[in-house]
């Protein structure tokens, strides 16, 4: 799917522990959009707390996810705000997990192919590139695959 469909109301980003890749594209998410669009995230299995150095790119790039707390798919299957316009998924086993919860939780799915930059080598340094990297590597995925509507 490229650039230039219609908007959703709202979108679930999916990864596997909800600790990093998740997190970090919902808070590009919310920045791009606000409160145009009901944006949350959600983990197979839930880590405990997001990830200190995912929550510390994303303050670089404007956005707070350090308080956020990992949940997973359940805590929105009583949702009263009903299904997601779109589930978007960052690693297999959560689009596996999401294609089962299509029509459910939500009305359709895509994946996103996300390297999970936790299993990044090196220095401090080196793994906060990766980060970077993943980062910055969404917010180019979100911009062409959600555009701004026009003010004109």
């Amino acid at each position: 799917m490229g650039g230039g469909e219609d908007l959703p109301g709202s979108v679930l980003f999916a990864c596997t522990h909800n600790s990093i890749r998740s997190p970090m594209a919902a808070g590009l998410m919310r920045l791009h959009f606000g409160p145009l669009m009901r944006v949350d995230s959600a983990g197979v299995r839930p880590a405990e707390e997001v990830s200190g150095m995912a929550a510390f790119v994303m303050d670089e790039a404007g956005a707070d996810i350090s308080k956020l707390r990992p949940k997973g798919f359940e805590a929105f299957e009583e949702d009263d705000e009903g299904p997601f316009d779109l589930i978007v998924s960052l690693s297999p086993e959560a689009h596996h997990r999401a294609l089962d919860l299509v029509p459910k939780l939500g009305k359709a799915a895509e994946y996103w192919p996300t390297f999970d930059p936790s299993l990044a080598e090196g220095s401090r340094e080196q793994v906060l590139l990766e980060y970077r990297s993943v980062r910055d590597g969404l917010e180019k995925r979100i911009a062409h695959r959600f555009q701004r509507p026009s003010t004109g």
